[in-house]
């Protein structure tokens, strides 16, 4: 009898153990990760990507006509300024004076030159009645001459007295943004030393730096593109200038990208990366691919394109170019996702999972 209750006992057991494996849920693995690239982003070879920062074409260091104190400083670094708003003030005393001071010497020139044209017309009319000589007359035509001069010199001087008085507020002549500042309130600047830098915000470009070897396979017009890292999407631009001259420290050429529809949100200051088409490809239509992404089937090259549902699909390629890792193909279309690395271990119509997914 007490065999039999152990016999029962072990096979409830093992029925309750079965029963509970039957309801358990079989974990599906994930689809595999692969790394991607879209094609059109390698179409054409490239003879070189670049980053560069977004500036204003114009830049302007603004200082001060006259010398003097700085009393007021009405911008900070990032502030947007319209034509004519006032940025600094200096201290005005010493140019007021320096106008009155003007004034009065016009005011004497003004009094010597009356003097010698009086003095002019009686010894004209002196010598028209032969009551003195010729040379005397010529004297007196002489002092009249310098007295004009002097006035004419005087009047000058008074005007770029009073000229300076309207340099003492340094004004913005354009719109644009204040990129940087370098002189504060109490500070004494001499005339000409620059105080701040105003950018103008109507025509923003990237600037980029080239290396030396590679600055003659650029011209001015080229077609570039441009990539911003803190915006979605591509915007064309031209290569509006090449600098004549390397930085003397970097050994590299400035070049200035105008790009004549910047995309939305693009602000200055921001990264950018410049990619060039290279001189010997240009005009062969293709996308660039690492190496890693072809494989052969048979004697046909392939790639694997993931499509919408993220399965994939093997495409035909033809080789037009072989690199060192890179290699150029056509027969793809500029928006085909393709498969970058580990392709030998996928397989038609596999379920994966992208970079972006």
């Amino acid at each position: 009898m007490i065999n039999f209750k152990f016999g029962a006992a072990a096979l409830l057991a093992v029925t309750v153990l079965f029963s509970g494996c039957g309801h358990k849920e079989v974990t599906q693995d994930k689809p595999m990760l692969v790394k991607t690239q879209q094609a059109g982003l390698g179409a054409s070879a490239e003879s070189g990507s670049y980053s560069g920062t977004v500036k204003g074409r114009h830049e302007t260091n603004m200082s001060f006509q006259v010398g003097g104190q700085i009393l007021a400083r009405n911008v900070q670094a990032g502030s947007r300024v319209r034509a004519g708003d006032v940025l600094m003030v200096i201290d005005a005393r010493d140019v007021v004076q320096q106008a009155n001071q003007g004034d009065a010497q016009l005011a004497s020139a003004r009094a010597q030159l009356s003097l010698a044209e009086k003095n002019l017309e009686r010894y004209t009319q002196l010598y028209q009645e032969n009551a003195i000589s010729r040379a005397t007359l010529d004297q007196y035509q002489t002092n009249y001459d310098a007295a004009f001069a002097a006035y004419r010199s005087a009047l000058a001087q008074q005007k770029q007295g009073h000229n300076s008085l309207g340099y003492t507020n340094l004004t913005a002549g354009a719109n644009g943004v204040v990129s940087s500042i370098s002189a504060e309130e109490g500070q004494v600047v001499a005339a000409g030393q620059t105080v701040l830098t105003l950018v103008q915000t109507g025509e923003m470009e990237v600037e980029i730096s080239v290396p030396e070897n590679k600055v003659s396979e650029l011209t001015l017009g080229m077609p570039v593109s441009v990539n911003f890292w803190a915006l979605k999407g591509r915007a064309d631009g031209t290569i509006r200038e090449i600098s004549p001259m390397a930085d003397p420290t970097a050994r590299t050429y400035k070049v200035r990208v105008a790009i004549p529809e910047p995309p939305e949100g693009m602000q200055l200051g921001m990264t950018a990366n410049v990619s060039i088409k290279g001189a010997d490809n240009a005009g062969a239509e293709g996308a660039v691919l690492p190496l890693a992404a072809i494989f052969q089937d048979g004697d046909t090259p392939q790639v694997w394109v993931v499509d919408e549902d993220n399965k994939l699909t093997a495409k035909a390629v033809t080789v037009e170019n072989l690199g060192d890792d890179k290699v150029l193909v056509t027969g793809l279309n500029a928006t085909d996702l393709i498969v970058t690395a580990g392709v030998h271990k996928l397989h038609e119509g596999q379920t994966v999972r992208t970079e972006a997914d």
